[in-house]
């Protein structure tokens, strides 16, 4: 019989070798740094970089590949993403299509802006039990009351909002938390001379907010887009300004703070570049669209006769060359997710702006990889093709250290020694159907409002929604005694002064509402109410283009009353038939208020279950 010492040495053994071995032969390696390109072997060992030499011999068992004629790379960052958000108006978002969407083009490593606290750990959960995904740092956002970050209806849950240093600190501390990777602060309200300005952080509350953020251990990427705010920011010890400045040319004093503070800038071009400027993007944006969104494309060879939003491309040019000229620390970010910012493509795209704007590809190259990791602080592990370092890396059918546009040539991307060849990933972006995700059983009973900690049966948060806009409408709820030892939610609402404002409270089935949740045992739903009039009962699903609603109108008066919603009368937005459905894929519950202009409403709600 072995003994326990052999047993456990045979195991570590066959681990060891067990572990895949990729020799990656007679590559012109890029390597991140800004070296001149070199030929070399590459060998990868499980997930790391073992070696990188031209005399590099392929181990035996090996996975040889042959790229002699192609060019290995670090893989790309993007530092300035919104993973939630489709980039085509009206197609249905996808996350899982997303993050394969930048695998395809050699991007391993993004930050994302688009979740909230709630949203972390389930999307994490996610990529821990398979779905594909480069490595995601995740940020918790804060703006300024009537900031930036806020006009979109989302409530106060996606944004922080913080007016005081004290609030700032608390804030920080309460987001912190959920674990975040990195803060968005949104620090300027600029809408870039076509719109009426938004509020700003002062810099009392920003370099609170810094401090606090240093404290634990989180770096602070920030919405900034002037110059005088680049300045604050800069003050306040920002880590990087994640936005492009568009209102002027940078100034001495500006170069001269970021310099002594090492704040790092982001230009974000691709959000920015005029439409028209694009030639032959539609060929390389297809492959990475889900069939819906690809429907949606269209061709935008508009000349913007719009003077601001000409004058800001200037400006934005005219500052990636003066901060390049300066030797300022250059990171890559595209706000991918934005409409016609798509994932990406627009990572590369904003590598190639870079050239255009006065860098050489190598120094572009080095922007969007290693100096990208070194703004994030983890240049330790990734960002450059060198011994020890993870095996995050890209191969291109092509060589753009001499051409940069070839950087769309992507072969195939190693992912912690993976390889995923990109064709393979395309292929599956163009499936008719969405990212398979497990449904999460559903529970009965949702909410009794007898928690004091204001988490519901199903361990999730209210979230407020309105109709978009600096002048959205009004929301304010909270649990409030109905009677002894029982508790009800209590909402107020005060409709904003537009046409068809809207107020809506949503409850995840399932935290973050990320995940769909499985209702197929229930008939419907149940609840207490009373209020004043006709309100909307929704259901979002994930099967439905668009995540377009079951709903119903129920009335609601002065007492209390049962009210029963069988699913069967739940019908799509601007239909009087029911849509079929499995009950597999629900969302959540919303509550929908819907008045007249200025109109103020009220609605208590109480034991809301499934039945």
């Amino acid at each position: 019989m072995l003994s326990k010492f052999w047993i456990l040495l045979w195991l570590g053994c066959g681990l060891l070798c067990a572990q895949d071995v990729t020799a990656i032969m007679g590559a012109t390696v890029v390597d991140g740094t800004g070296a001149p390109p070199r030929k070399a072997n590459v060998i990868l060992r499980g997930s790391k970089i073992e070696a990188v030499s031209p005399d590099a011999a392929a181990p035996a068992g090996a996975r040889v590949i042959d790229a002699s004629r192609m060019t290995l790379l670090p893989g790309f960052f993007d530092l300035h993403t919104h993973l939630l958000a489709p980039s085509i108006s009206g197609a249905n978002p996808d996350l899982g299509k997303h993050l394969k969407a930048y695998l395809a083009c050699g991007v391993t490593t993004v930050v994302d802006f688009s979740q909230y606290p709630e949203q972390f750990e389930p999307v994490r959960k996610l990529i821990r039990e398979g779905l594909v995904s480069p490595r995601m740092l995740v940020a918790a956002r804060l703006s300024t009351p009537g900031g930036h970050g806020l006009e979109g209806g989302r409530g106060d849950l996606h944004t922080q909002i913080v007016q005081t240093p004290r609030e700032a600190r608390v804030a920080v501390q309460h987001v912190a938390t959920y674990k975040p990777d990195v803060l968005k602060v949104f620090t300027d309200g600029w809408r870039y001379g076509a719109g009426e300005d938004m509020t700003s952080m002062d810099l009392p509350t920003l370099t609170a907010l810094v401090e606090e953020a240093h404290r634990n251990n989180l770096k602070v990427l920030t919405h900034t887009v002037t110059v005088d705010k680049a300045k604050l920011a800069a003050r306040a010890g920002v880590d990087v300004i994640a936005h492009g400045l568009g209102d002027r040319p940078a100034d001495d004093e500006l170069l001269g703070l970021m310099k002594a503070r090492g704040t790092w800038y982001v230009q974000t071009l691709a959000v920015y570049e005029p439409r028209h400027l694009r030639q032959l993007a539609g060929e390389l944006i297809r492959p990475l669209l889900a069939p819906d969104a690809r429907e949606r494309l269209r061709p935008d060879a508009r000349t913007s006769s719009d003077q601001a939003r000409a004058r800001r491309w200037q400006n934005l040019m005219a500052n990636t060359k003066i901060f390049h000229d300066a030797g300022m620390r250059l990171a890559a970010g595209t706000d991918a997710g934005v409409t016609g910012t798509h994932h990406g493509w627009a990572s590369l795209r904003e590598i190639e702006l870079m050239v255009k704007g006065g860098l050489t590809p190598l120094e572009a190259i080095r922007a969007g990889t290693l100096d990208s990791a070194r703004a994030l602080g983890i240049e330790a592990t990734t960002g450059s093709v060198e011994a020890g370092k993870t095996a995050d890396l890209v191969l291109v059918e092509g060589a753009p250290h001499e051409n940069i546009a070839e950087l769309h040539r992507v072969h195939g991307t190693f992912f912690n020694g993976r390889f995923l060849k990109a064709g393979d990933l395309k292929q599956e972006i163009s499936l008719n159907q969405m990212t398979p995700l497990r449904s999460l059983p559903a529970r009965a009973l949702l909410d009794d409002f007898e928690s004091a900690d204001g988490r519901s049966r199903v361990d999730t948060l209210w979230v407020n929604r309105t109709d978009s806009g600096h002048d959205h409408s009004k929301m304010a709820w909270q649990r409030t005694r109905r009677a002894e030892s029982d508790h009800a939610l209590t909402l107020l609402v005060t409709m904003s002064q537009k046409d068809n404002p809207v107020a809506e409270l949503s409850l995840p089935l399932a935290k973050g509402g990320i995940e769909p949740v499985d209702v197929s045992a229930f008939q419907g739903i149940e609840f207490e109410a009373r209020g004043d009039g006709d309100y909307e009962i929704e259901i979002p699903l994930r099967s439905v283009e668009d995540r377009r609603y079951h709903q119903t109108v129920f009335q609601a008066g002065p007492s209390w009353r049962k009210i029963r919603v069988p699913f069967s009368t739940l019908t799509q937005p601007g239909s009087k038939s029911p849509l079929t459905w499995t009950g597999k894929d629900a969302f959540s519950v919303d509550f929908r208020v819907q008045r007249p202009a200025g109109a103020q409403a009220w609605l208590e709600i109480d034991n809301l279950r499934f039945f």
